[in-house]
């Protein structure tokens, strides 16, 4: 009998037919199709506040994204309450919504991460959205009172087959303390704790390699273990060979790499390709898509939607 991994088909998951077909509009009638996926994520303005539309002042108006969404033909956009209810409504049946239920400003430190409800599964099947999306700060302090209210979400999302989106994030002082929330140990961390709370897609940030104190510190902490060594060898490995591990870890959940910052078309499609590679099943892009202008925007995502049908 072989163990090795196999990439998750959505035939093979053991699933409500309600719920399959709430994952079939994403992965196949909507965005790259094939079984992958591509969504807009709308969400900065409550995580990061009206800086994030600096960069490009258009975007301040949601019209924008939601427009981005439709003509560039993603799987679904991702946001808040308000927005879905003041904009998202407009293009319903043009655009698939994944109804964020929980959220947090960035002004209070992170030592104590937590994302409290500002919505719910309720209001997800009332909009008619495709799938519900939850922030988990993997490793906080707060991760008791996190971890419960996820499981209340999770057990309304089952009960109305509704897929569970979980933005999976490590968060906190004790994680900080281990290197750095971003190391290759924190994020295969919290990939394996999203998988074993219940998610059907996991949003994952790429692990990076660590320099100076943070990776002394790492490197202390991971010394420490015999279970936690292997990770020291991965520091030197290929991107897509930490990259991979991370996909394994998630199990029969989709894994979609987040975009993070901004940064240059070649650095972002030096991150499609490796991440393509190690096996995901596509990208959650906000800032890297609607920080550029509508045209570059999406000249943007037809490159990164080629790239990604080499791979399905």
């Amino acid at each position: 009998m072989s163990f090795d991994y196999k990439k998750p088909k959505l035939e093979d998951l053991i699933i409500s037919k309600e719920k399959r077909n709430n994952l079939k509009k994403m992965l196949f009638d909507n965005g790259p199709g094939n079984g992958a996926l591509l969504i807009l994520p709308i969400d900065q303005g409550l995580e990061h506040g009206p800086m994030d539309f600096f960069t490009n002042p258009d975007s301040k108006n949601p019209e924008f994204q939601m427009q981005l969404a439709i003509e560039g033909n993603y799987s679904a956009v991702a946001c808040q309450i308000g927005l879905a209810e003041k904009y998202w409504l407009n293009y319903k049946g043009k655009i698939p919504l994944i109804l964020k239920v929980n959220g947090k400003t960035n002004i209070p430190d992170d030592d104590e991460a937590f994302s409290p409800l500002t919505s719910t599964v309720d209001d997800a099947v009332r909009l008619g959205a495709i799938a519900v999306g939850y922030t988990l700060y993997v490793g906080s302090p707060a991760q008791d009172k996190d971890i419960a209210q996820l499981n209340k979400v999770r057990f309304e999302c089952e009960k109305n087959n509704l897929p569970l989106v979980i933005w999976a994030y490590p968060r906190g002082k004790a994680v900080q303390d281990k290197g750095d929330r971003d190391s290759l140990y924190s994020v295969d961390y919290a990939a394996r704790v999203a998988m074993e709370l219940g998610a059907d897609i996991i949003k994952l940030n790429i692990p990076k390699k660590l320099s100076g104190k943070n990776l002394e510190k790492y490197k202390t902490f991971l010394s420490k273990k015999e279970e936690t060594k292997p990770y020291l060898e991965l520091e030197n490995a290929s991107d897509d060979e930490r990259m991979r591990m991370v996909v394994e870890s998630a199990g029969k959940c989709f894994v979609i790499v987040s975009g993070g910052s901004k940064v240059s078309d070649e650095e972002l499609f030096k991150r499609n390709e490796f991440c393509l590679k190690a096996g995901v099943t596509g990208f959650v892009y906000g800032r890297n898509m609607w920080q550029r202008s509508f045209e570059k925007a999406l000249k943007i995502t037809k490159e990164t939607k080629e790239m990604i049908s080499k791979y399905f």
